[in-house]
C-alpha cells in the first residue's frame, strides 16, 4: 500500500495515511525503522507488524496509564484512545483488555455515578448524563432500578423540596407568575411535571428533607 500523507504531530508523532487501511501515529524514530515515506509502498510485513504488535501493545498501555488517573466508561475510554491516533478496531482491542482485569466496568461507572448523584439530581438528569458518557440506557436503567427502585418518586418530591427551600419560594404566598417560574426552573432541571405539581402541594415546612 502507498503512503499518502505524513502529518507531524505533537511530540515527534506523526500521522500516517495510506491508501488503504485506517490512519494511525507513529514516532518519528519509528518511521525510519519501518521505511516509511510519504509516496512510498509500505510493505506488507511492515504493517502487519505495526497493526497486530506495535499499536495494540502501546494502546493497551496506554489504556492503563489513562485509568491510573480517574475512570472512564468504555466509550470514554475508546474516544480517548482514538483521539490520540489509534485506529477503531486497536483502540476497542485495548478497551476490551482492560475491561476483562475489571478497570473498565461500565455497570459499576453507572451505579456509581447514581449513587453519588441521586440526591441532588433528577433521574432524567442522571439518565442524560450517562448516556452523554456514552452508557447504553439499559444499563443505567438497571443500576437505577438496584439502587433507588421504588423509592424514586420520594426521591425526586425531596430533590424539589430542597430547590424550593433553596430559591426561597414559598407556594402558599407565591403568585401566579412566581408558580410558573418555578415550575420552568424545575422542569429544566429534568424533574417530572407531575412529580413538581406534587411537591408544590405540599407543606413544606413539614417535609423532612
Amino acid at each position: 500500500m502507498t503512503v499518502t500523507e505524513l502529518t507531524e504531530l505533537a511530540r515527534s508523532r506523526i500521522m500516517i495515511k495510506t491508501q488503504e487501511g485506517p490512519a494511525f501515529v507513529l514516532y518519528k524514530g519509528e518511521l525510519r525503522v519501518y521505511g516509511i515515506e510519504q509516496g512510498q509502498e509500505l510493505g506488507q510485513e511492515a504493517y502487519r507488524e505495526i497493526m497486530e504488535e506495535l499499536l495494540p501493545k502501546r494502546a493497551k498501555k496506554r489504556a492503563l496509564n489513562l485509568l491510573k488517573n480517574r475512570s472512564y466508561t468504555s466509550a470514554q475510554l475508546k474516544g480517548k484512545l482514538e483521539t490520540g491516533g489509534y485506529p477503531e478496531q486497536i483502540a476497542q482491542e485495548a478497551v476490551d483488555y482492560a475491561a476483562s482485569f475489571g478497570y473498565v466496568d461500565d455497570c459499576r461507572y453507572a451505579a456509581d455515578f447514581i449513587e453519588y448523584n441521586k440526591e441532588t439530581k433528577s433521574q432524567m438528569r442522571i439518565f442524560m448524563d450517562l448516556q452523554r458518557k456514552g452508557i447504553p440506557e439499559h444499563v443505567i436503567r438497571e443500576s437505577w432500578d438496584k439502587i433507588v427502585g421504588d423509592g424514586r418518586q420520594e426521591l425526586e418530591k425531596e430533590q424539589i423540596v430542597r430547590w424550593i427551600n433553596k430559591k426561597h419560594f414559598s407556594p402558599e404566598t407565591a403568585t401566579l407568575q412566581e408558580k410558573q417560574k418555578i415550575m420552568s426552573f424545575l422542569y429544566r432541571k429534568g424533574f417530572s411535571i407531575d412529580n413538581i405539581r406534587s411537591a408544590l402541594s405540599l407543606d413544606i415546612n413539614s417535609f423532612c428533607v
